[in-house]
């Protein structure tokens, strides 16, 4: 099939899953990528000595990544090396802090520790999630381009799950009487950049596939993900140009024709696949069918980050590699963000320090840490240039407050800050919502924009802007479901690699 030409835009994740695997199914596949590297917001940050991931930390559900591998025709472990942490992460709540792992007997004996009597409530909800997960899974694998697909024998086997008003925190109220427990089991949420109160309920395996199945650092930095597809990629034909920004698609009726890239030079293809935000490429990449900035803007968008990227010329070898310190009013600070207009003062942060476990990020005796604090987006125009320092301040000093790095800001020797205006302006980011559309019932599954883009013939979607969602698995598994459309499309036989029933 290397008649077959397709063009992805965008080397993040997703573009770069399917890239590898359409490769290896012998299409001539092109990626363009308007930066120096590969990645995207799984992509690697430099600041002086030190190397940082830009977004993702860590890695759950390896299976996904693993089975996406295979399909490509090769293994994950061949590329990068992957730890298992055990313990997962420090929660903390004012003084009470807990660490995390997906060792069921410590984790309830944690559990005990910091909430006296909540270990019967984590087994029920372990034993429950068990048969959540297996009916939800297989939704999450399938494309929903057509309604017909609602009618599968899959997804009535999670109707119960899916079709209800209940939230995350509904579902947890049946669990832990304790409210600060409750986060334990709900901050996940915001990997979608939504509030417990409003993710849809059936998110809650987002927390049982973490305490079941662990998670993962990769060393080098989750960026080495990205590394290492791009060089399966390549093993197996695939071209990359980087610094190659895409100006427009380019279309004949419902079928796209070629991408143009900035400098004019156009690229002919048989099919494109977009790996771009998604909002900002159907407000800036269509080329006469573009959306207006107005109609995209009605849409439902996940909030933004204030990242704080610190090198520092000490490690703190007795702080976590993941910790979070939770806002004093836990809900009143989701209710800010997700009002999109009040940036809180009490704002949780989560801070990774990596160097405890990996040797490649940082110089010797040295250590990088990343601060990631969910916020507002920028629907509503806060001046973050205005206000970055005194909140970069105010987010150092409560660290050095709830932590052990009481002499932080000391030893501060390199520092970048994204704030949300950096991920619209920078990134391209639509709204700076760095995770993409929000998660809520009416933008999900057939109501979420299409793998292969609705009222066009051979334009596809990879990312967190498309089925299953945002995540690095969900974005993993966009690749792949829309290499498989593709295929189809073009009568290219494959097999389907499936290493998740052996988890489910």
């Amino acid at each position: 099939m290397r008649n077959k030409r397709v063009v992805i835009v965008g080397a993040g994740p997703g573009g770069l899953t399917a890239g590898m695997i359409l490769a290896r199914r012998g299409l001539d596949v092109t990626i363009v990528e308007k930066q120096d590297r590969v990645g995207g917001r799984n992509g690697e940050l430099n600041v002086g000595d030190f190397s940082f991931d830009t977004g993702p930390t860590f890695l759950h559900q390896k299976f996904t990544l693993d089975e996406v591998f295979e399909e490509a025709g090769r293994k994950t472990e061949d590329y990068m090396e992957l730890v298992k942490l055990d313990p997962m992460t420090r929660l903390t709540w004012g003084d009470v802090s807990m660490e995390t792992t997906f060792d069921q007997n410590q984790m309830a004996a944690n559990m005990d520790s910091a909430f006296p009597g909540s270990s019967e409530g984590y087994h029920r909800f372990m034993d429950d999630h068990a048969s959540k997960l297996k009916a939800i899974f297989p939704c999450l694998q399938k494309p929903y381009h057509k309604l017909g697909a609602y009618l599968s024998s899959t997804l009535m086997k999670a109707v119960p799950y899916v079709a209800t008003t209940k939230s995350v925190v509904d579902v947890l109220e049946d669990y832990f009487p304790d409210d600060r427990l409750k986060l334990a089991f709900t901050f996940q949420a915001k990997y979608l950049g939504m509030s417990p109160w409003k993710c849809p309920a059936l998110f809650s395996i987002l927390s049982y596939l973490e305490y079941r199945y662990g998670i993962y650092h990769v060393q080098g930095g989750l960026c080495r993900i990205s590394h290492g597809m791009a060089e399966v990629f390549k093993e197996h034909g695939g071209t990359i140009r980087l610094n190659a920004p895409v100006k427009e698609l380019h279309f004949s009726g419902d079928k796209v024709t070629g991408v143009e890239l900035e400098d004019g030079e156009l690229l002919e293809c048989d099919d494109a696949i977009v790996n771009a935000d998604y909002a900002h490429a159907m407000t800036n990449l269509m080329n006469g069918k573009s959306r207006p900035e107005e109609e995209m803007s009605k849409k439902k968008y996940s909030c933004s980050t204030f990242m704080l990227y610190l090198g520092l010329d000490k490690v703190y070898r007795d702080e976590a590699h993941h910790h979070i310190l939770f806002a004093d009013d836990y809900g009143k600070n989701v209710s800010d963000i997700q009002g999109e207009r009040v940036v809180s003062d009490d704002m949780s942060i989560y801070i990774r320090n990596s160097c405890i476990t990996d040797p490649l990020v940082a110089p010797e005796g040295k250590s990088g840490l990343y601060m990631l604090i969910p916020t507002i987006n920028c629907r509503h125009g806060h001046d973050w240039e205005e206000t970055k320092r005194e909140y970069r301040d105010r987010i150092l000093e409560r660290v050095e407050q709830r932590t052990g790095m009481k002499d932080l800001r000391e030893h501060i020797v390199e520092e970048r800050i994204i704030t949300p205006q950096g991920w619209r302006d920078q990134m391209d980011v639509f709204m700076g919502a760095t995770f993409n559309l929000s998660h809520t019932l009416d933008q999900m599954l057939y109501l979420r924009p299409h793998n292969r883009m609705k009222g066009y013939e051979n334009l596809y979607l990879v990312g967190g802007g498309t089925h299953p969602g945002s995540g690095l698995p969900t974005i993993y598994e966009s690749g792949r479901i829309s290499s498989n459309l593709l295929c189809d499309r073009h009568g290219v036989g494959y097999d389907r690699v499936d290493l998740a029933s052996q988890y489910l």
